[in-house]
């Protein structure tokens, strides 16, 4: 947790919000990947 509280931080102190939608995002397709290898796969592929 403290990896986002400082993260948070300094997008705030610096004005970088741009970076959220970034952060997000990598965070998104982390999980994906992260899900295609367990057993949810297969429900994730029919998806799409």
């Amino acid at each position: 947790m403290w990896l986002i509280k400082e993260l948070w931080d300094f997008m705030r102190v610096r004005k970088k919000f741009w970076l959220l939608p970034i952060i997000v995002v990598m965070v998104m397709l982390g999980a994906l990947l992260v899900l295609t290898k367990t057993a949810i796969g297969p429900f994730i592929y029919t998806i799409f």
